[in-house]
């Protein structure tokens, strides 16, 4: 098998595919959660916390002399990550969740027994006609 032959026998299996297609959904979901985060979450809880925009946190180690830019430890980047990522995981713990749930449920759902063949019918009636001519059940087949 010649290199590019192997290639796309690998490049078209579903799994590649499938794997692409969640990270392309992955990343649009994360920019999602980011503006979720950045702009809906993230400014109530600076009011209630007086104010404070964490994105802008930070303690200058050296300030900025000349060309050299400031050193700076922008510690409220963190925080905001942080914040990020546990809103992520929750949104992922809830999902996950819920299709779990559609899936016990749909493993609850009663299933009938298949219908007895037509075999099993007229066997059924011929063990009926000799009990009721004998009066004695002849054993199970």
């Amino acid at each position: 098998m010649s290199f590019l032959q192997e290639f796309k026998a690998f490049a078209v299996k579903g799994n590649v595919v499938d794997l692409a297609v969640g990270i392309i959904i992955g990343a649009a979901f994360g920019k999602i959660v980011s503006s979720f985060v950045g702009d809906i979450i993230m400014p109530p809880l600076g009011l209630l916390i007086g104010g404070i925009n964490f994105t802008d946190l930070a303690v200058t180690l050296r300030p900025a002399e000349g060309t050299a830019p400031a050193v700076v430890l922008a510690y409220g980047k963190f925080i905001q990550t942080i914040v990020d990522f546990i809103i992520v995981a929750f949104a992922i713990f809830v999902g996950v969740k819920a299709i779990n749930k559609l899936k016990r449920e749909e493993a609850k759902a009663p299933t009938l027994p298949p219908a007895p063949s037509k075999e099993e019918v007229l066997l059924t009636d011929i063990r009926d006609i000799l009990k009721a001519q004998s009066g004695k059940v002849p054993p199970a087949l």
